[in-house]
């Protein structure tokens, strides 16, 4: 009787457990933000402005976003697309994601994903690549370019870090901030199975393009707001583990925001 009471229990244990872990493995979404589609999985079409320092990074991430491996949900189809957009703005069309690099001067941050909302919807979304940095010697590697494309591009699908902490040991994703990217260029198992929660259900609407309305309609936010100018940016929301802004949030009303992730430059200041 004995035995079969502690078998029982083991079980229960590890069922508890490894709930426990599932929990935990996935849990790195942002927000409750995401595509609005009426089916799986969700188009979307990725526009770019880049020089040929950084077109091998875009098509290697965009096919490790498009294209996940280890048996996880295929949630996104996506596809590329030149366009002439100014870099400097570096503007979305509505329900579409643009990716530019230019430089932008001593900002502090590698890299930044602005992503624009209605209620939980993504309505656009912006990926800057800083040439001010990479044109030196301390991030003009391989290993830096792949992991800031692959990391602000996966912003744009409703994607948060898995770790914050520059200082800690590699996760082996893109997702996770470093001193040392050379094991973070790619997704890895734990960013496909968070995909495949953000998008395990469907929307009422139309597919990839979200329920966009009037003045909103242009990049998702009023034409007449740059959200590509960091002074409008908004409120700090977050910070990473030494106390460095990498989250902003500009609220326009009725549900209407703009959030603005950055990826600091490590060897930056310290707030």
């Amino acid at each position: 009787m004995k035995a079969k009471y502690f078998v029982g229990v083991a079980l229960l244990a590890l069922v508890v457990f490894l709930s426990i872990q599932t929990d935990v493995s996935a849990s790195h979404s942002w927000g409750n933000y995401h595509w609005e589609r009426s089916s799986n999985p969700v188009a979307l079409t990725i526009n770019y402005n880049l020089d040929s320092n950084w077109t091998s990074y875009f098509g290697v991430a965009v096919n490790d976003w498009d294209s996940p491996s280890g048996g996880y949900s295929d949630v996104l189809s996506l596809s590329t697309m030149p366009n002439n957009t100014r870099t400097r703005q570096c503007k979305a069309d509505s329900g579409k994601i643009q990716v530019c690099n230019d430089s932008y001067g001593n900002t502090g941050w590698l890299g930044v994903a602005g992503i624009s909302v209605s209620g939980d919807h993504i309505q656009s979304a912006y990926v800057k690549l800083n040439d001010t940095y990479y044109n030196g010697t301390s991030y003009d590697t391989p290993a830096w370019r792949a992991l800031v494309m692959c990391q602000e591009i996966g912003h744009a699908f409703g994607l948060d870090h898995q770790d914050e902490n520059f200082n800690n040991a590699n996760l082996g994703t893109c997702m996770d901030y470093t001193n040392n990217p050379n094991s973070n260029q790619h997704p890895n198992a734990h960013d496909y199975e968070e995909l495949g929660i953000i998008y395990n259900h469907l929307d009422s609407g139309g597919g990839g393009g979200g329920t966009c309305r009037g003045r909103f309609c242009q990049g998702g936010v009023p034409a007449n707001v740059d959200m590509g100018d960091p002074r409008q940016w908004g409120s700090v929301v977050e910070t990473d583990g030494q106390g460095r802004p990498i989250l902003f949030m500009r609220d326009f009303g009725n549900g209407n925001k703009f959030f603005t992730h950055i990826y600091p430059v490590p060897d930056g200041p310290r707030s």
